[in-house]
């Protein structure tokens, strides 16, 4: 099997924040990130594809339209933008990046099936900071 991944880069505000808690419990448990005024970040998408190549392209996927795929499907809408409030995906979820990940395979799993006959999403890796980051194995 071969793994194509494609990083893809964006910013965003956000702010981690239980309604069902108290100021004091959020700030306790969210420290800055329960900044009131948000905070935000210079995030990493990286989007793994595997699969086996084409015979006739040698591709598993063409990373053109993986690209393109990625910036129309997920961060043309959370770039510079608020995921609290600003992403319809997102309104009324709690704005880690573990839901936001997760929230991004619901969108790219069944578009990457549709411009690859021999590969799937793999993995999502989402980067928060050079040292913060998820991955997501979809299920």
């Amino acid at each position: 099997m071969i793994h194509v991944c494609r990083k893809e880069h964006f910013n965003a505000a956000h702010k981690l924040w239980n309604p069902k808690w108290s100021d004091e419990k959020n700030f306790e448990v969210f420290g800055p990130c329960a900044n009131v005024n948000w905070h935000g970040h210079n995030f990493e998408l990286i989007v793994t594809v595997r699969g086996l190549p084409d015979p006739e392209t040698g591709f598993v996927v063409d990373l053109k339209q993986l690209s393109t795929l990625i910036r129309k499907l997920v961060t043309e809408k959370v770039d510079h933008k608020n995921l609290n409030v600003d992403v319809d995906f997102m309104l009324g979820k709690m704005a880690s990046c573990e839901i936001l990940v997760m929230e991004f395979w619901k969108i790219l799993e069944p578009a990457v099936k549709e411009i690859t006959p021999h590969g799937g999403l793999y993995k999502l890796t989402l980067y928060e900071t050079p040292r913060n980051f998820v991955e997501y194995f979809g299920g």
